[in-house]
Parts: C-alpha cells; sequence; structure tokens
C-alpha cells in the first residue's frame, strides 16, 4: 500500500520525504521491520523509540514516524521518508487499520474485558459458537487460534494494534465468522484495540488489580479503562452482581445493555447452584428456558463465566441445546487445569493472583476435597502490594497448608514478596513454609500429598515462563509436576 494511504484520514504535522512509496509491514518494534516497513519510534516507560531507528532503518524501513518533539531536520539518513505525528500510539492503530483494510469491519467481533474470568469466557464463547456452526477466531492472552488451528502463542493478554490488525486480516482471508478479542484495561490506556469495529462486549467484572504507577493509579481509573472498550460497541453484556459493573447502565444509556447475575434480576440468570471438584452446575433461568446446564469446570465463578458466555452467544442466535452441548465439555489451558499423573494425585494449575480469585479457587475445592488443600503459591512483583498480606490471609484461612515460592518475580526480590505475604499468613496461625524455588516448592508439596489431598498451584496459569529481573526463563508446571511424579515413581520401584 503506498504510504499516503496507509496515512489516510491521519493529520501529518510535518514530513521529510515522498510519501508515494510502498509500505507492507508496519510495527513499534524495529526487530519486527522487514523491507518496505513503517516503523513508530514511540516512547515508552523505559526506552526512546528514536534509539531504534538505526535498527529499524537495517531491518527495511523505509519510513519512520516520530513524536512531535523530534526535529526532523536531526534526522539523516537519505531516501528515508520522517514523518511527525501526535498521539503515536492512537495513530499506530490507525495505520495499521489502514494498511490491513480494516478487517474488523468485514467480520463479527466480540471484545471481552474484565478482572476476572476473561481467558476462561472467550474460550466458552468460542466454544458455544462453534457448536451452532459459526467458524470462530479468538485473539487472546493465551494464544491466536482459527477452530482448532493454533496460529501463534501470545504472551500478553493484548497484543499491539498492528499485531491485532494482521490476525484479523488473516482471519477475514480465511473465512472466519466471528472473532472473540480478549481486552485488557492497559491495551485500552495504550489504543490497542482503537479502530476495531466491535459488534458486541462483555466486561465479567471488576476487583482490585493493577494499581500501581506503571498501571493504574486508582481503582477508578482501572474502571474507566475497562469501561471505554464498551463505549465502542453498540451492544454490551454486564454483570449485575459486580458493585463497578452494575453502574454500567446509568453509565452508557444509549447502549443496547444485556445483563446478567445471580443475584440481582438480570436477562441471564443461574440459580440452584451444585459443585465438584471437577464442574459446577446450574439452571439457566432467562424468559424463555430453565434448564439444568453443567459447566466441565470447577466453581461459582465458573457459572459467573458461562453466564456472560451465554448472554454472547444468544445475541449471535446460538440454541440452547448447544450452549449445554459445549460448556458441558469445556477446558481452559492454566485455569482450573487438572495435570494427569501417574500417582493419580489430584493437582490443580490457576491463574488465580488476586485476593477475589484466590478466595474462590480455594473455596470452590476446599468442600469436596476428603484430605488437605495444599496451596502452593506467590504473587507477581512490580504490582500492587497492598493485595499481599490480604491474600496471605486468605490461604492461611482456607488452606490446610501453604507453601510460598516465586511466581513472575519481574524486578522484585522474591523473598521480600514472599515476606509480605507471610504478614497476613502469620495472623491467621495457618501452617506454612517459604522456599523460593518454585519446583522445589512443588517438589516439596507434592512429597507431602496424598491421593484424598489436593495440590492447588496459583498464579502462573497458562505462563510458560518465569520472569525474573527482566529475563523470561522457559518454565512449564506440567512438565515440572510429571518430572517430580517420575522421579517418585522410580524410587519406590528401586526399594
Amino acid at each position: 500500500m503506498i504510504l499516503k494511504d496507509v496515512l489516510k484520514n491521519i493529520d501529518i504535522i510535518e514530513s521529510k520525504g515522498s510519501l508515494d512509496i510502498d509500505i507492507t509491514n508496519i510495527s513499534s518494534d524495529s526487530r519486527l521491520i522487514k523491507e518496505n516497513g513503517l516503523f513508530f519510534a514511540i516512547t515508552g516507560y523505559v526506552l526512546k523509540g528514536t534509539d531504534f531507528i538505526e535498527s529499524a532503518i537495517k531491518n527495511g524501513a523505509t519510513a519512520v514516524v516520530v513524536e512531535p518533539d523530534v526535529d526532523l531536520n536531526s534526522l539523516e539518513s537519505s531516501g528515508i521518508t520522517f514523518i511527525k505525528l501526535d498521539s503515536l500510539r492512537r495513530n499506530l492503530a490507525k495505520c495499521s487499520c489502514n494498511l490491513y483494510d480494516n478487517p474488523s469491519k468485514k467480520l463479527k467481533l466480540i471484545g471481552v474485558t474484565g478482572t476476572k474470568g476473561k481467558t476462561t469466557s472467550t474460550y466458552m464463547i468460542k466454544a458455544i459458537l462453534e457448536k451452532h456452526g459459526y467458524k470462530v477466531g479468538l485473539i487472546g492472552s493465551i494464544a491466536t487460534y482459527i477452530g482448532d488451528k493454533q496460529i501463534k502463542i501470545n504472551d500478553r493478554t493484548t497484543g499491539e494494534s498492528y499485531e491485532i490488525q494482521k490476525m484479523l486480516d488473516l482471519m477475514v482471508k480465511e473465512n472466519v465468522d466471528i472473532v472473540v478479542l480478549e481486552v485488557s484495561s492497559q491495551a485500552m490506556k495504550l489504543d490497542r484495540v482503537y479502530g476495531c469495529d466491535f459488534d458486541i462486549t462483555l466486561f465479567t467484572n471488576l476487583s482490585e488489580d493493577h494499581i500501581s504507577p506503571k498501571e493504574h493509579p486508582t481503582m477508578e481509573d482501572y474502571f474507566q479503562a475497562k469501561l471505554s472498550l464498551l463505549k465502542m460497541s453498540p451492544t454490551c453484556v454486564i454483570n449485575l452482581d459486580n458493585e463497578y459493573t452494575r453502574r454500567i447502565p446509568k453509565l452508557l444509556p444509549d447502549k443496547n445493555i444485556i445483563t446478567f447475575g445471580v443475584e440481582n434480576k438480570a436477562d441471564v440468570m443461574a440459580k440452584d447452584f451444585k459443585y465438584t471438584n471437577s464442574s459446577v452446575s446450574f439452571t439457566l433461568v432467562t424468559d424463555e428456558y430453565e434448564k439444568e446446564i453443567e459447566v466441565s469446570i470447577p466453581g461459582k465463578y465458573m457459572g459467573y463465566n458461562a453466564l456472560g458466555a451465554i448472554a454472547v452467544s444468544k445475541y449471535f442466535d446460538v440454541s440452547y441445546e448447544n450452549i449445554k452441548k459445549a460448556l458441558s465439555n469445556i477446558s481452559v489451558f492454566g485455569r482450573s487445569e487438572m495435570v494427569p499423573n501417574k500417582l493419580g494425585y489430584k493437582i490443580m494449575i490457576d491463574y488465580a493472583h488476586t485476593p477475589a480469585s484466590l478466595e474462590s479457587i480455594l473455596q470452590t475445592v476446599k468442600p469436596y476435597t476428603k484430605g488437605r488443600v495444599i496451596c502452593t503459591w506467590g504473587v507477581g512483583g512490580d504490582r500492587d502490594s497492598k493485595k499481599r498480606p490480604i491474600m496471605g490471609e486468605i490461604s492461611g484461612r482456607l488452606a490446610d497448608f501453604t507453601i510460598l515460592t516465586c511466581d513472575q518475580a519481574r524486578t522484585e526480590d522474591p523473598a521480600k514478596i514472599a515476606a509480605e505475604i507471610e504478614v497476613g499468613l502469620k495472623k491467621t496461625g495457618g501452617k506454612y513454609k517459604i522456599i523460593i524455588n518454585r519446583t522445589e516448592a512443588i517438589r516439596y508439596a507434592i512429597h507431602m500429598m496424598n491421593k484424598d489431598d489436593i495440590l492447588v498451584l496459583p498464579g502462573l496459569g497458562n505462563d510458560l515462563y518465569i520472569e525474573y529481573m527482566g529475563v523470561k526463563y522457559p518454565y512449564n508446571e506440567r512438565i515440572v509436576i510429571n518430572d517430580i511424579i517420575d522421579e517418585m515413581v522410580k524410587e519406590k520401584q528401586a526399594k
């Protein structure tokens, strides 16, 4: 596409060089630029985009977009076009939409946001829509899919705008009917989904998370970031049982609002919950339907996720029979995921990393566990530290034994994080041990287990790495678990 067409409907402050050159790719990461690329030199929290212009040009950039305060005369490179724009992240999204010819307008697009349940809800929606016969794409925190085919593994909830538009374009070419897109609050603040044409959005819930200097200064800022997604679609699905999301009908009176809930009268409701260690069932109640639904993932909060997914699916005229069939056989990588093993031990991996989600997962398994609930976990570094002692109290109160260990420490000392969690744990008098090395912590937990116990591993969920001091080290808890159990089996056989 010709550069001036990529820049369509964008106000150019200043330019230097030709706008009649061919552009085939776009990125704000110089490493991803290829021949005939357009590089956006964005200044982030730490790095200056202008420091990477030379690298982008070496990789094939023929045009570079810079911030308003950059002097174009200071940029010397023969044959390269330089363009000065404001709001670089938003204009990166606009240019990405232009380059890929606005693919979101050529299919149905569902946006899903919320503190908890985003990933599970996207998988539920995808499964239900596919059971009805739609061809469905999914772009989320675990991976990008077209039908059953995994296109790529993702390392963040919502990718950059150019990544999203590229994937949507691929899905248009693959004749996808509907795409489900998982959207984080950071994605909204950084304009990653700007220009997307959403048909319907789902807001699962809001609870305290991502409150830090680098994310959201207050809960209200966090809420408003999430709410901005709903402003982008004509129809919104919301949870009436959450103190934040129940405000939405009054805040967005011009939207078509579909509600779900358990405690408050809503369009899609559930009652008569029944729980096991591996499922939750409830009576689904709508104006035209009242029958039992089973979800093959445990926990009351999975019932809430299912209600939101059902409300979205009914927008696309999916039958209740197909909804029922899809939810009875749903599984999500890293969400209440039971890990098969040679000893038949009950070991669950989950993504719980907030007080509410940790409490939910422990309350889910405790009543149906004959033996002990053993909880091995930590919390992420460089995030809201106030939740650490609160989560310690929750684990000390609900788990029979807690092992504090390393999670995504990022740039913090994991021993310091564990000590802050320990403050809350000590208040409960609950039994615990601190083992910072995650593998050794899991080994200790498995060695103390018997078949009546359950080991819950909150935190990493679908993450296949551990981040420490800016480096992501490959780490798959499923492999770790089975390697430890293989060692135990061999030791028993040797005796």
